[in-house]
């Protein structure tokens, strides 16, 4: 094992930072933070000294075992660390974050029925310390009200858990969240738990089954959390493309990237992670683009949500993406849009190019998403096949037909029709 020396994380022209000890077991590196030197001193002082008495390590931690409560005592935010710990190599990085999304909303709701409301700082102290290895200020007002109200692992039950089923349903503001973010901060916070019951820390799953009946019925399922009605036409969608453009020079990329979001039906994420390589352009007819990546974080790319997929592109978009390779000349590797700084286009600027086009042609503001939509609708209604369109955009038939149902208006009266034709002929 190897202990630096404390560390003061001071800047100049900021407040005072922690104080932080790092070490590393098994070379995977831990640390800890603390508000001042002595604190620090003596808590790399212990760690030094299990060292030499021989303490095995929780490479999970980086802690003493020794230091590791009884299973039984394990507080329930200190067990959703450790789940952590032991998952995050396996997953994403868009796994990553809304796991660490769903444990902020469910660790300061398993706490005491005693406890007062949590620290204002309390999601951005979990937001940062949840994630493996990250420094931990032990004496910060979020850490120390965790540590005196978070409930052990055994004094969970169905009745709490049942509560806290429903709060997880439930925004900051008090408003329901939509249903699939309500019920992804409900799957991940019943696997931490479940994997409690597996490591037989609990004797059986504490956590209530969920209530089948209601998600069955279709009358209650889900709408779309877009109007179709509201989706531009191909006609205003070229009326919009045309507006995008002014004497501000990131203009032209985003009016680029509008066009491969709504002629290729792609993710905004997609969008901004295509390379040169990905770019099949004839001179004259249909093209293709293969969707290999999306942005996870930062810039940070990795697979498609729903997998790669490779996408016919129409003339107009080939003859668009030839133009922009032609003028920027890039390696096949290369990304094809990023600003004059080599950075990826934000979102934020994006959409505000976009809400101005709108705005030009006097219609309502739309997200960038909905371009993917716009093209979804126009497929379906030129008569595309459910299973080629559903290809084109990654998703399962089910999916698409549950999605963009508002689009397949009409399609009982051709049914009809055709089914009149085939009859007459007999």
């Amino acid at each position: 094992m190897r202990v630096w020396n404390v560390q003061d994380r001071r800047g100049s022209g900021r407040n005072v930072q922690p104080w932080v000890v790092r070490w590393v077991v098994d070379g995977k590196q831990s640390s800890r933070s603390f508000r001042s030197r002595a604190l620090a001193d003596r808590f790399r002082a212990s760690i030094l000294l299990a060292h030499d008495d021989g303490d095995e390590f929780d490479r999970a931690t980086g802690e003493p075992l020794s230091w590791t409560p009884m299973p039984g005592d394990t507080q329930t935010y200190q067990w959703a660390r450790r789940w952590l710990a032991d998952q995050w190599a396996e997953w994403q990085p868009r796994t990553r974050r809304s796991a660490v999304e769903a444990l902020v909303k469910f660790v300061p709701l398993v706490v005491s029925s005693q406890a007062p409301a949590p620290p204002p700082e309390m999601r951005v102290h979990l937001k940062a310390t949840l994630e493996p290895g990250a420094p931990i200020d032990t004496e910060s007002t979020a850490e120390r009200w965790l540590l005196r109200w978070s409930l052990p692992l055994t004094e969970l039950n169905r009745e709490r858990l049942s509560s806290i089923d429903i709060a997880l349903g439930v925004g900051l503001d008090g408003s329901q969240l939509a249903p699939s973010t309500a019920g992804r901060f409900r799957k991940v916070s019943r696997s931490c738990i479940r994997r409690a019951v597996d490591s037989e820390i609990l004797p059986t799953d504490p956590w209530p089954p969920a209530s089948r009946g209601r998600s069955a019925r279709k009358s209650t399922r889900s709408k779309p959390a877009f109007d179709i009605r509201m989706l531009p036409d191909p006609e205003t969608m070229r009326r919009a493309l045309r507006a995008i453009e002014t004497q501000q020079a990131a203009s032209h990329t985003y009016r680029v990237m509008t066009a491969v979001a709504y002629y290729a039906g792609l993710r905004p994420s997609e969008v901004v992670m295509l390379r040169a390589s990905s770019l099949w352009l004839p001179k004259s007819g249909w093209g293709r683009i293969d969707v290999t990546e999306a942005d996870m974080l930062n810039d940070e790319a990795g697979e498609p949500k729903t997998g790669s997929r490779s996408v016919p592109i129409p003339p107009m978009l080939v003859a668009d993406l030839a133009t922009w390779v032609h003028d920027l000349r890039p390696e096949p590797d290369q990304l094809l849009f990023r600003t004059r700084t080599g950075r990826m286009p934000t979102l934020s600027n994006w959409l505000r190019a976009w809400h101005r086009a709108l705005a030009k042609i006097d219609h309502a503001p739309l997200r960038i998403y909905d371009c993917r939509h716009a093209a979804a609708t126009t497929w379906l209604k030129a008569g595309v096949p459910l299973g080629e369109v559903a290809r084109r955009l990654g998703h399962s038939v089910e999916t698409l037909v549950s999605t963009y149902v508002g689009a397949l208006e009409g399609d009982e009266e051709i049914a009809n029709s055709r089914i009149d034709a085939q009859l007459a002929q007999h």
